[in-house]
């Protein structure tokens, strides 16, 4: 085991005398925060039901520890996994009513704790957390871990940040991290124009692949233009098979999938030997396995480094957040009811500030 080199005497001792100032100044900075009131609006769930249970409330604004930050939202994610919390399908029976969901979002950091260094009040940060305890998104405040923010791209406004924490980290680590995407390669982005989808065929892009992705609306396929990608192929159509081909005539090496279904397994017929296929977990129904196919299920990770990552990601790929529609605070059932009704190109977002 390394161990740490002895500072010399002299040093050591003109440090320890610079010591109570610096530490003052440290804890006056880390103990100063914005106004709070003590209480907030947030859309929470009394119960598990349909978008009708998502309704306004007036909490207690949660109170951070000593490693969390707390944010004062000014945009949060709608993601459709969220309806699956309101639904009760994620259930586990620790959740006490009423419950205020929402994974990720943006705004500005208002209370650090003590223990927090990374932050300070006033930053604009962009951040997730799934299954706190004290409350997601849809709120005028959030406590969040700090590990589990990052202050806000310059490249990326709030709306747009609010709208790309969880969606870009699935996005950024399937191409990166999972298939470990070449610029020789062909990738086909299935599910290209929803939330996380319309942010991966951009983090594709930017590695020199071929980029090919999938639109079932004229909309769809005009966004997949207006970010850059050419090659779009309709999942839906007779002659997928032999579209594909053309785009890939020795065969796809990679399909990035974030729906499931039939017209994803032709997809996936249509690989190179050795080909893989990655999808985050929850994906249904899930792509079936098959010989000389890796198939690669992940789960986005979060932390620093993760962040630090996507933050260099959109610089480099000059990435567009697809905003598909923007709702209030009190109009969180409107959102839900939104993204239940079908396709969605690209995120819905709750407008809080």
């Amino acid at each position: 085991m390394a161990t740490k080199r002895r500072k010399a005497p002299a040093r050591a001792a003109a440090k320890k005398r610079k010591t109570p100032a610096k530490a003052a100044a440290k804890k006056a900075s880390v103990n100063k925060s914005l106004p709070v009131p003590a209480t907030m609006k947030a859309a929470a769930l009394d119960k598990f039901g349909p978008p009708e249970v998502l309704t306004l409330h007036t909490l207690p604004t949660p109170k951070i520890s000593p490693k969390e930050i707390l944010i004062a939202v000014h945009v949060a994610g709608v993601g459709i996994w969220d309806t699956e919390f309101r639904n009760g399908n994620y259930k586990d029976g620790s959740e006490k009513f009423p419950l205020v969901l929402g994974s990720d979002g943006a705004g500005i950091v208002a209370q650090v704790g003590k223990d927090v260094r990374r932050f300070k009040p006033g930053d604009e940060v962009w951040a997730y957390q799934f299954s706190s305890k004290k409350g997601g998104f849809y709120a005028e405040y959030v406590a969040v871990n700090a590990k589990n923010a990052s202050r806000r791209p310059q490249e990326l406004t709030l709306i747009e940040a609010g709208a790309g924490a969880v969606t870009g980290l699935t996005a950024l680590q399937g191409v990166d991290d999972y298939l470990k995407l070449r610029k020789t390669e062909t990738i086909l982005v299935f599910g290209a124009t929803g939330a996380v989808g319309s942010l991966a065929v951009q983090f594709a892009k930017r590695t020199g692949a071929h980029v090919v992705a999938t639109a079932s609306t004229p909309d769809a396929e005009k966004m997949l233009h207006e970010v850059g990608i050419t090659d779009v192929v309709d999942p839906r159509a007779a002659d997928l098979s032999a579209r594909l081909k053309a785009f890939a005539p020795n065969g796809l090496n990679a399909v990035l999938a974030f729906a499931g279904g039939d017209a994803l397994e032709r997809c996936i017929d249509q690989l190179a030997e050795g080909g893989r296929v990655a999808y985050p977990n929850g994906v249904e129904p899930e792509p079936r396995k098959r010989p000389k196919v890796r198939m690669i299920p992940y789960d986005a990770e979060g932390g620093p480094q993760k962040f630090d990552r996507l933050n260099r990601a959109v610089t480099e790929s000059r990435l567009r957040v697809v905003i598909a529609d923007k709702f209030r605070l009190e109009d969180a059932a409107k959102a839900h009811a939104r993204l239940e009704q079908g396709h969605v190109v690209g995120r819905i977002v709750l407008q809080i500030v």
